[in-house]
């Protein structure tokens, strides 16, 4: 299971992994209080991509991220169409 380090090399991996096959696709987002760590995690059941962060400005990241990957898997019309990530 790939743990990536940076936070670009994740979402590129992810949307690449979301787009070969999205009725397979899920995404978990974990919060531990305890290490104040957020995880999230896309997975197809071959590939598993992890990334962990204790960091405020990469919760946003993650949050804008996961809403762009909720907004395509509900729309009929941009399931080919690749998501713009910053």
């Amino acid at each position: 299971m790939p743990q990536f380090q940076t936070w670009e090399e994740f979402s590129r991996a992810a949307e690449k992994l979301y787009l070969a096959d999205p009725m397979k696709a899920r995404v978990v987002l974990k919060y531990r209080h305890t290490d104040g760590s957020l995880c999230i995690k896309v997975t197809d059941d071959l590939v598993c991509l992890v990334y962990r962060t204790d960091q405020a400005q990469d919760v946003k990241k993650i949050e804008k991220f996961h809403s762009q990957l909720m907004r395509l898997m509900v729309a009929k019309e941009s399931r080919s169409v690749a998501m713009e990530t910053d």
